[in-house]
């Protein structure tokens, strides 16, 4: 297991489909972008550059419920990638008991977010998940220098920038 951080949100230039992207903690040059939806998305930035909702958010509710039973949220694993879809488990201590949800990996990291607890990376997941270097055109190498070189200061929340 890797583990890795959330670098940020923004928009694939070609899809505009929005894309989280994680780093790994230990090396900056191990990056993981998921496309995400746009809910999912805004609630990921939202939660990066400290934005309150005026009422809670479903992950916000969630996080309230998960605590209210006692549980805490103590890791979160992105542990397989399968036809284009990546699958993420949510590991919930509840006293004594370890609970392992099913979830998509952007409902996992937003949970996570709110409870500060690490993001995790399957090895295999990020084996999966990489373009061999030797067969990068040029639009894929300029997408991944533009993934690695994104900046807080360039995501956009609510069609507003930040």
């Amino acid at each position: 297991m890797i583990e890795m951080t959330v670098h940020g949100v923004t928009l694939d230039p070609v899809s505009q489909m929005p894309i989280v992207v994680l780093k790994a903690k230990e090396d900056e040059e191990t990056i993981l972008p998921i496309w995400i939806g746009a809910f999912e998305a805004n609630g990921i930035a939202m939660k990066l550059q400290d934005v309150e909702p005026p009422r809670p958010m479903t992950y916000d509710l969630l996080k309230t419920v998960i605590t209210e039973m006692g549980g805490n949220v103590e890791r979160i694993v992105i542990n397989d990638l399968k036809d284009s879809t990546y699958y993420a488990e949510i590991y919930i201590v509840q006293g004594n008991n370890t609970l392992v949800i099913d979830s998509r990996p952007s409902d996992a990291i937003n949970v996570a977010l709110r409870f500060g607890a690490p993001i995790f990376v399957a090895e295999e997941v990020l084996e999966k998940s990489r373009v061999p270097e030797p067969e990068e055109d040029d639009e894929k190498q300029r997408l991944r220098e533009w993934l690695e070189n994104i900046r807080p200061e360039d995501f956009e929340i609510g069609g507003e920038h930040s």
